[in-house]
């Protein structure tokens, strides 16, 4: 196959389905997978695609680096995130080991939290002080507070997780990519929200439908090992790839 085809065929892939993996064009196009990154960079360098780590995303997907304060997070798409919110509080059964991230989805969550048979961990301050406030019983692990997000972060938290087995986690997320995965702008978060996921029997993902086709700096999961949870895809080929939970009510 000439490279002028070769790169047709893969730019023709990447603007149907969004994004695609390495190893998936080098079985599509029957070719190895060095050389479909090569192709993949040479491409990148010409502006024709996004090349990320494993594989490339349309040029006009989204990249975002900014992580907002708590306050101004939480006063957009409010009622997607409600939404969001007392579905996800509903997955939580009696005598569930819970895991909540620190995030403004996973807070308006515990606004609608009514088991108290479970019990709860946390990392966010915000979320700590309201599952109390409910009568939860609370464990919020130790570190460095960052003051942007109201998270708890650092070598003390993910040590003392290692200790935790949970039976369910909820997580936020600043981005949803078939590539990817999920996504947030800051490392010192990445490693918390990672150690934790990994240690869930069963991880839902919030996701508002901002976050999908968003690829934040630093990956915390792949898509295959968490569920979604979010309002209406605008996507479907992300069922491909993992559960989705569309709670759209509207």
């Amino acid at each position: 196959m000439l490279i002028e085809e070769r790169f047709t065929k893969i730019l023709e892939l990447i603007e149907k389905k969004g994004a695609v993996t390495v190893s998936e064009l080098s079985k599509t196009l029957a070719i190895s997978e060095s050389t479909i990154r090569r192709d993949l960079t040479t491409l990148n360098k010409s502006k024709k695609l996004n090349k990320v780590h494993g594989g490339a995303t349309r040029i006009n997907g989204s990249f975002t680096s900014i992580d907002f304060d708590i306050q101004f997070r939480g006063d957009h798409y409010k009622e997607e995130k409600q939404q969001i919110g007392k579905f996800s509080a509903g997955l939580i059964e009696n005598n569930d080991f819970v895991y909540i991230d620190a995030g403004t989805t996973t807070e308006a969550m515990v606004d609608y939290i009514k088991e108290l048979g479970a019990v709860y961990v946390t990392n966010g301050m915000v979320i700590a002080k309201k599952l109390v406030k409910k009568g939860c019983r609370t464990i919020i692990l130790g570190g460095e507070i960052k003051p942007i997000t109201e998270a708890v972060v650092g070598g003390e938290v993910l040590k003392c997780l290692t200790k935790y087995h949970f039976s369910k986690g909820f997580f936020g997320t600043n981005g949803v990519d078939i590539v990817a995965g999920f996504s947030t702008p800051d490392p010192t978060e990445a490693q918390v929200k990672r150690e934790a996921f990994n240690r869930c029997k069963v991880a839902y993902v919030l996701a508002d439908s901002t976050k999908f086709n968003i690829t934040a700096p630093v990956s915390f999961g792949n898509l295959q090992d968490g569920e979604i949870v979010t309002t209406k895809l605008t996507s479907a080929i992300y069922k491909k790839y993992t559960k989705i939970w569309e709670v759209d009510n509207t």
